[in-house]
């Protein structure tokens, strides 16, 4: 990453231990001397010690009770992402706390977030003895915390195991784990140990990172990127914060910039040469882009997609990332730098010399780009039975502040905001991005908003994940909204009854119908919800009634929630649509599919408008329309 994780500045003690401070004081203090000030987490006794200790110092820590430790891991890992802090800090009980916690964390092991969690254990004069929620914590938490994972059996050690907790997750970035047993956590605090045999005196003070590569290397990528005619860039969550120098080195190479979803925010979307998210649910032009180019730069990304690459053999390629560990990975890289993103591509700037000038390469990487974009914004506007979701993000794009933070959960609304949403830097936009789980959009707006309650955000929802952890963290939105100084907060949840990712991956990769048992979700008044928490509410059924919405909930004195009633036939058409893929949809439809008609009504013109660039409106097909017997009214 191009900034600093550990924040140098953070001062070695931040306030000094009472006489009777006991061990759970004591890790509050060392976390602090790292930047911990808040931690996210649900009580209970395997804890009791450590929330009295952040009882104790309320107006330097800070704990934020959410309704679930999943929850508490996902909103420890957005607290970095969103800048909210060096590391993200997870506090749960023994047992069934602990094994909640694991989903959160293993998002923020796999999006490479430095997060320490802090897990409460059984009493050490039970362990062993089959106690109440006694689990083997150390083999629970084995593989998630991996860099470093140890049990705090003595006051002793507060000081040299929270210190490497924090290094490792910082140096690594990566999840570290400390057990707390119960009693252990209200002994009499031992901040200076003993200059003795087998005690240890550690520093707080955080390890600098990688900076520039060796000059050599440098010049040997210069050289393979200076000699191509059509450069493809490819960036990730590792150039954040080298939103300037992508911009230029972008320019320097006449190259089209390509993004992964977790480094989003690094380019502005509304340019000509960017050409959107890669992968799956990426766009065609980034697609053309990698299966066109003779160069390619990778710049903090590991985008796991082997065939959304150039083909092996094509493009001489570069890569640059933080951690050497992760290089050449993907392609097979001619040059790996190893360095921070920003200070790497200034000395690659430095070393390229002048650029081109225009190039026919861009000006072709523009006319698809362009062509893409107008193609996008007709599917939106596309009649729909009751909504086209596309028709909702096409709407908030034109909407979006310059400060808006953007919580994304996984499903079709990954596809939709990949496809609709130009983002440009100074924004904030995250999701789970290796983990790909459900369920991390509101715990994401939650750490978002924490980390700056002065800016807006917007969080896209589908149903499923709604179902599965929104309609109980909008009860800890309840709780808290009124202290944060920007109080808006909107969630649009896409209502399409349907767990419709899934489905869709069911026809196109398996050849099977939707299985009803499986796939159906019931319908919910999330607005009515909202409602009686003291939220505002919207309910969204006709598409007419977009931009309004929109309107309302952007400009609301209030956290606001918008039920949106969609289609759930709207295609996501991959960049790259193969035979097989039509052949296993064709045959789910064969094979009895209860929404074959509205796989004809809407597959027909998404696929024309995908794949023949800017159809004139008047080429495409009228839509039918159902009734919609669904949602126009709710009763909770």
């Amino acid at each position: 990453m191009s900034t600093d994780p550990a924040g140098s500045s953070v001062p070695a003690d931040p306030w000094p231990l009472p006489r009777n401070a006991t061990v759970a004081d004591h890790i509050v203090q060392r976390l602090a001397c790292w930047g911990v000030r808040r931690y996210f987490g649900y009580p209970g006794d395997g804890i009791n010690g450590m929330t009295s200790a952040l009882q104790r110092t309320p107006e330097r820590t800070q704990f934020i009770q959410v309704r679930h430790e999943e929850t508490a891991g996902f909103a420890a890992s957005a607290h970095v992402k969103y800048g909210g802090g060096p590391i993200g800090c997870v506090l749960v009980t023994s047992g069934p706390g602990a094994i909640h916690a694991l989903n959160g964390l293993y998002d923020a092991k796999l999006d490479h977030q430095p997060v320490v969690a802090l897990v409460g254990h059984t009493a050490l004069t039970a362990e062993g003895g089959g106690y109440y929620q006694e689990v083997d914590l150390l083999a629970l938490y084995k593989d998630v915390a991996a860099a470093f994972l140890a049990q705090l059996d003595h006051p002793s050690q507060v000081r040299h195991l929270v210190d490497r907790a924090c290094r490792t997750a910082l140096a690594r970035r990566t999840v570290t784990a400390l057990v707390l047993p119960l009693d252990v956590q209200d002994l009499d605090a031992m901040p200076n140990p003993p200059h003795a045999h087998g005690f240890y005196h550690t520093s707080s003070v955080p390890s600098s990172g990688p900076a520039v590569p060796p000059e050599a290397d440098v010049r040997h990528a210069a050289e393979v990127l200076r000699g191509g005619e059509r450069v493809a860039m490819l960036v990730g969550q590792g150039a954040l914060g080298a939103e300037i120098e992508v911009r230029e080195i972008a320019h320097r190479l006449g190259a089209g910039v390509a993004t992964a979803l977790l480094g989003f925010t690094v380019v502005d979307h509304r340019e000509p040469w960017v050409t959107g998210a890669i992968g799956l649910l990426g766009t065609r032009p980034s697609w053309q882009l990698m299966k066109q180019c003779d160069r390619l730069l990778i710049v903090g990304s590991n985008m796991p997609y082997s065939e959304f690459y150039p083909p092996p053999g094509q493009a001489r390629a570069v890569q640059i990332d933080h951690d050497g560990t992760q290089l050449g990975l993907r392609y097979p890289t001619e040059v790996n730098l190893t360095g921070d993103a920003a200070p790497t591509l200034r000395a690659l700037l430095a070393a390229l010399g002048p650029g081109p000038g225009p190039t026919r390469w861009r000006q072709s990487v523009a006319g698809t780009t362009a062509a893409w974009r107008q193609s996008q914004r007709e599917l939106a506007e596309q009649d729909a039975d009751p909504v086209n979701p596309q028709l909702l993000f096409a709407s908030l794009s034109d909407r979006l502040p310059d400060d808006v933070m953007l919580a994304v959960d996984c499903g079709t609304t990954t596809a939709w905001y990949a496809r609709h949403l130009k983002v440009r830097p100074g924004m904030l936009a995250s999701l789970s991005g290796t983990l790909l789980s459900m369920g991390g959009a509101m715990p994401y707006a939650l750490a978002a908003k924490f980390a700056h309650p002065d800016r807006p955000l917007v969080a896209l929802i589908g149903d499923g994940a709604m179902q599965m952890n929104g309609v109980n963290e909008l009860i800890t939105v309840a709780k808290y909204w009124q202290g944060w100084r920007d109080p808006r907060f909107v969630v649009l949840v896409l209502n399409n009854r349907d767990l419709a990712f899934v489905s869709w991956e069911q026809r196109s990769s398996e050849g099977t119908p939707m299985f009803a048992d499986s796939q159906q979700l019931p319908d919910i008044g999330y607005h009515r919800w909202a409602e009686v928490l003291g939220l505002r509410g919207e309910l969204v059924d006709d598409p007419a009634q977009v931009p309004d919405a929109w309107d309302r909930a952007l400009s609301a004195d209030r956290p606001t929630v918008i039920n949106a009633l969609v289609d759930p036939a709207e295609l996501m058409m991959p960049p790259h649509f193969t035979a097989e893929q039509a052949r296993n949809t064709a045959a789910a439809m064969l094979r009895g599919d209860t929404d074959w008609a509205g796989i004809i009504r809407r597959g027909l013109p998404t696929a024309l408008t995908t794949y023949r660039p800017r159809p004139h409106p008047a080429n495409t097909p009228p839509l039918p329309r159902r009734s919609c017997t669904f949602g126009r009214r709710y009763e909770l």
